[in-house]
């Protein structure tokens, strides 16, 4: 990809990645502090978590299969944007479990759907400059910096009626998403006709391979580490005596940190390999779940903790999304962006939420954050032994 045709692509993608993470952002740090002023228990809340995060097994993958056959990856996000504001209706009028289980299963569904269409179409786009894809990419956590300090300054200022406004907060962030999932410019896939490459194999035949099953297993385990933090770490920290803003402000520093493995995601992957990149993220993220719990009264090493998700998030997922578009080419790519969302993120990541759950509501955080870090432990194990890369 030429760097003339780059600059002009910047803003569009970088644009849709912003507002994307903003509705994100307005979701993962305070949804769970919203169930709970609804009066739900720890394991209501680690179900619904599960839910949100559990549709990205079915959501991403049938719209990658949509995307591939139809080669119309766009006309679909455009329908996914439309279908997120539609389901976020339900947060306005709807208030008890059962109502909530169905709100959350429509919206996650739709919103969850609509990222690996577009992870490919930004791959797409980057052509031969992948090795960009973080610098697009920082984009979507800058939005999230701005959601979570912005709905934590909401909560704050607005006291008693917070909850309330809430919802509407949510609602009014999936109708920008909306606006901007229609104004990313349409293309067509192309098909190729004959291929004796990767290209020509089927997704099947690209799933057995033991890289590829192995980068897998790793990516389910991380996320499933991260159901405890996912689901509780907000109320962790009010437990504790944090108000919104100190809240806001620590999950803000998680997310900067994140945005320097991006900018700096170009220089990283030239100068070490893969695997040793994986195995400093893995040892990092072990080193923050095991903090977590024990240094919550300590603001200091918090923060350092949260400085860990450069590794936990940032790389592992600027390193796997950039492998996975490696080994799934032409018609298989949006199917490849779909399986890994749902195998990490769906699978692991609503496996993770539920266990937690159940974890918190018997064990508290010490329990939930210790399986959290066997979980990596088993990651470490797999990622050292095999994968070669």
């Amino acid at each position: 990809m030429p760097q003339t045709a780059y600059k002009q692509a910047y803003p569009k993608l970088s644009g849709f990645y912003f507002f994307y993470f903003t509705l994100f952002g307005a979701v993962i740090p305070y949804i769970s502090l919203y169930y709970q002023s609804l009066g739900l228990d720890a394991i209501q809340i680690g179900q619904l978590m599960a839910v949100f995060v559990g549709t990205k097994i079915i959501a991403p993958n049938l719209l990658g299969w949509l995307a591939d056959r139809s080669g119309e990856p766009v006309y679909w996000l455009r329908w996914m944007g439309f279908l997120t504001l539609l389901s976020a209706t339900g947060f306005l009028f709807l208030n008890s479990f059962s109502g909530l289980l169905l709100t959350v299963f429509f919206f996650s569904f739709f919103f969850h759907a609509a990222l690996p269409l577009f992870e490919s179409y930004t791959f797409s786009n980057l052509a031969g400059l992948k090795e960009r894809y973080g610098q697009i990419r920082l984009w979507g956590s800058v939005g999230f910096i701005v959601a979570v300090m912005g709905v934590g300054w909401q909560l704050q200022t607005t006291a008693d009626s917070a909850y309330q406004i809430y919802p509407f907060v949510l609602w009014g962030i999936s109708l920008v998403v909306f606006f901007t999932m229609f104004s990313v410019q349409d293309f067509k896939v192309s098909k190729p006709v004959e291929e004796t490459t990767d290209h020509a194999l089927s997704f099947l035949t690209i799933l057995q391979r033991p890289w590829v099953i192995s980068l897998l297993l790793v990516t389910v385990l991380v996320q499933f580490s991260h159901g405890a933090y996912y689901s509780f770490y907000s109320i962790f920290l009010e437990a504790h005596g944090y108000d919104q803003t100190a809240i806001a402000w620590l999950w803000s520093v998680g997310v900067i940190a994140e945005i320097g493995v991006f900018f700096f995601m170009p220089w990283l992957f030239r100068s070490f390999s893969v695997k040793l990149l994986l195995i400093i993220s893995l040892m990092l993220t072990l080193a923050r779940w095991l903090m977590i719990p024990w240094v919550v009264d300590w603001l200091s090493l918090l923060i350092l903790a949260q400085t860990f998700h450069a590794a936990s998030y940032g790389l592992l997922h600027a390193a796997a999304i950039h492998l996975i578009d490696e080994h799934f080419h032409g018609a298989n790519q949006s199917r490849g962006q779909a399986i890994y969302a749902s195998a990490s993120h769906g699978f692991g990541g609503g496996v993770g939420m539920l266990v937690a759950g159940y974890a918190w509501q018997s064990g508290g955080a010490n329990l939930a954050f210790g399986i959290s870090a066997f979980a990596i432990l088993i990651a470490l194990v797999i990622t050292w032994k095999w994968v070669n890369k």
